[in-house]
């Protein structure tokens, strides 16, 4: 991997990781990334400038000590100087400061040296730092060189009147970068200090700020949780006016936000009113249609045994009377959603869903012999509290939904089971070809069908599940279903207690 990718790889993962980040602590992180950029910039800049400064300083120093020592003269007749002997350069007036370097070189040869020493005394220096010394350009420059002293700043000058003498001068740089150390250091801890005292105010100062924010989240959790689909739904929810104005950021958001709650609360009252029309329509016409298709059913049999009919009319009138059977079951279904749409419901009693199972399974063995039906219960009677009839339709048609959509010979399961919670589970299952998955999502929906589901062998006006839904839905229960080829499981499950069917919400 290249260079470029490996930092284009980089980038790409900070991002992502940062983009997890919550807004306070992306605030937070980028005030203090500023601040740490502010202070290192003005550590950065202060340690430099002071550096120049003192080095300066200490050159005017130097260069001084240097002048006096080339300049110095012993008086006639000093007693520690033979006649045509060289003077010491530290034993030039000014030359006591504690660890002045002073050096003659003559030939390229440091002919004496010594240092300083903090009691007054002179020590001499090493082979190494002499030739160091000896080394030094004579150009009256100041340089930095690190002898086995420490660090110094050293300049060299020709001595006039000799034969090429060279007089070395230097200074310690140990005060100067004690200095700066110091320096460093309180830059250091004044800017530990501020960063923890702007990171505490600031996590502060952003979490108050960002309060307002917060409190549109949570209205919009709450909003987020509710039950919109389910039929009437109220948005009572707002942003409080102090937080819904367009004076700042926040305030924009929330007004935004209310906007939007006022649009979804009237399309949301459309939509409900719009349903109640359908629904009032499919059931006024469902019970208009009872009664000529009783009449239908009537007239048919009469017909049937008063007339005497060749063979082909039978045939014929026989089909009149089945398709009008056939009708009103979907009549009698879509009068049964409408009333479970309008939370209209029996009086809850104790229901026996073992008897019922028993009986429900009888009823599919009769409709469909060609199938292999398995009942399994516990031991106990299973009682809940409901409305026997809706019960027992919900096993009627899983029980039948699995006869229809299954071949001959596939085996049926029917099972009720306790769960820990106290809660009962109803299973249908079969071994038949399966549902496909991109139908599983929308099988509970009215009308739904898939011509290529399960080798659909009637024809099935597509109310079947959607009243099961509906039912378990009454009675406060849970539904669902898991299928693969081979395998297909429908799950009702009904809350602990046996609860009673909840009337749904009326418009």
């Amino acid at each position: 991997m290249s260079a470029a990718a490996r930092l284009r790889q980089l980038r790409s993962g900070l991002v992502r990781r940062l983009g997890g980040w919550r807004l306070r602590s992306k605030l937070l992180a980028a005030t203090l990334g500023l601040l740490l950029l502010t202070c290192l910039t003005i550590g950065f800049f202060s340690h430099a400038v002071m550096n120049v400064f003192l080095v300066r300083q200490l050159d005017t120093e130097l260069l001084d000590a240097s002048d006096r020592a080339v300049s110095f003269q012993p008086p006639p007749g000093a007693p520690q100087y033979l006649p045509g002997m060289a003077p010491d350069p530290l034993d030039a007036p000014g030359q006591g400061r504690i660890g002045m370097l002073g050096a003659r070189v003559t030939d390229g040869t440091v002919a004496s040296a010594g240092v300083v020493q903090p009691d007054g005394t002179r020590a001499a220096l090493s082979g190494e730092d002499a030739r160091e010394l000896a080394s030094l350009p004579a150009d009256g420059q100041p340089v930095t060189r690190m002898l086995s002293l420490g660090e110094y700043r050293l300049v060299a000058q020709p001595q006039p009147g000799t034969n090429g003498g060279v007089v070395v001068s230097g200074l310690p740089l140990a005060e100067t970068n004690s200095t700066l150390l110091s320096l460093g250091l309180t830059i250091a801890g004044v800017s530990a200090a501020g960063m923890a005292l702007t990171g505490v105010l600031g996590y502060l100062i952003i979490r108050r700020s960002l309060e307002p924010l917060e409190e549109v989240s949570e209205i919009a959790t709450q909003v987020a949780t509710m039950p919109l689909a389910a039929g009437d739904v109220e948005l009572p929810e707002r942003v409080p006016e102090s937080l819904a104005h367009p004076g700042t950021e926040v305030g924009s958001v929330g007004l935004a936000f209310n906007r939007m709650l006022d649009n979804v609360a009237n399309a949301l009252g459309e939509r409900q009113r719009s349903e109640m029309k359908v629904r009032r329509f499919v059931a006024d016409a469902s019970h208009e249609l009872r009664t000529p298709l009783t009449s239908i059913r009537g007239y048919t049999e009469m017909v049937r045994l008063t007339e005497d009919l060749s063979p082909q009319a039978q045939q014929f009138l026989g089909r009149v009377e089945a398709e009008s059977l056939r009708m009103s079951g979907l009549v009698e279904d879509l009068l049964l959603l409408a009333r479970l749409d309008e939370g209209r419901t029996a009086e809850p009693v104790e229901v026996d869903l073992s008897q019922l199972a028993v009986e429900s399974l009888s009823d599919a063995q009769v409709a469909s012999p060609d199938h292999h039906w398995v009942l399994a219960l516990p031991e106990e009677p299973v009682l809940v509290q409901g409305d026997s009839g809706q019960l027992r339709q919900v096993m009627i048609n899983l029980l039948s939904n699995a006869g229809k959509h299954t071949g001959p010979g596939t085996t049926v399961h029917l099972a009720l089971a306790g769960e820990p919670d106290g809660g009962t589970v109803l299973t249908v299952a079969d071994d038949g070809p399966g549902i496909p998955p991109d139908f599983q999502d929308r099988i509970f929906s009215r009308f739904a069908r898939a011509d290529t589901a399960r080798s659909s062998l009637s024809g099935s006006t597509g109310l079947g599940l959607a009243i099961v839904a509906a039912i378990v839905k009454a009675h406060n229960g849970t539904m669902g279903v898991d299928s693969r080829p081979g395998r297909t499981v429908f799950t009702v499950r009904l809350p602990a207690g046996g609860t009673a069917p909840a009337p749904a919400r009326k418009a």
